[in-house]
């Protein structure tokens, strides 16, 4: 059973259609079908993606060193992290790092891990791979890494108005390492 509205006749389930339409080709049922068909089909397949998505996340982070034992030595000393797993690659060793105050307490740790592995030359030419580390004492930090052998590439600013810190050190071995200290709440 379907009512006049203003020149607009409702249907049942309340689609406006003009009274007179001049609309020709298949019935507006049919029309209406096909979209909320394909309406399904993509949706659907939006969610099966965001699904695939879901169950990816980061393993670890890698950077390399010709010295890999001494560029463990060096995050041991800047950063407190400790050696929690090491593997041996056809290329030398393979070095697996995280955070801690004790090796047990870096294996119990869900953070992910830096790995060093070993690369011919420390000469890069590229500074845009990096580690981006959150730090909560900027100067304490930049402190135990030029005391562990490594440097700045500048002194820390700050990130506009947000109260953000950012500073740049360079390991012994050439990787970057972008640390972020956010404002303390």
């Amino acid at each position: 059973m379907s009512r006049l509205t203003r020149g607009w006749v409702t249907q049942p389930h309340e689609l406006l259609i003009p009274a007179r339409s001049t609309v020709s080709g298949p019935p507006l049922e049919t029309s209406m079908k096909r979209v909320y068909a394909t309406i399904m089909a993509v949706t659907a397949v939006l969610l099966l993606a965001s699904v695939a998505h879901a169950q990816v996340s980061l393993n670890a982070a890698r950077i390399g060193a010709e010295d890999q034992e001494a560029l463990a030595k060096f995050y041991e000393a800047a950063f407190g992290m400790q050696e929690v797993n090491r593997i041996t690659a056809p290329g030398g060793a393979e070095i697996f790092l995280n955070f801690g105050d004790t090796v047990d307490a870096a294996k119990a740790d869900k953070s992910v891990p830096i790995v060093i592995m070993h690369r011919p030359s420390n000469d890069l030419k590229d500074p845009v791979p990096h580690l981006v580390l959150n730090v909560t004492d900027m100067a304490k930090t930049v402190a135990a890494i030029k005391a562990a052998g490594g440097s700045m590439a500048g002194e820390p600013r700050g990130f506009g108005n947000t109260g953000i810190m950012i500073g740049i050190a360079i390991d012994p071995a050439g990787n970057r390492i972008e640390m972020i200290q956010r404002p303390q709440k």
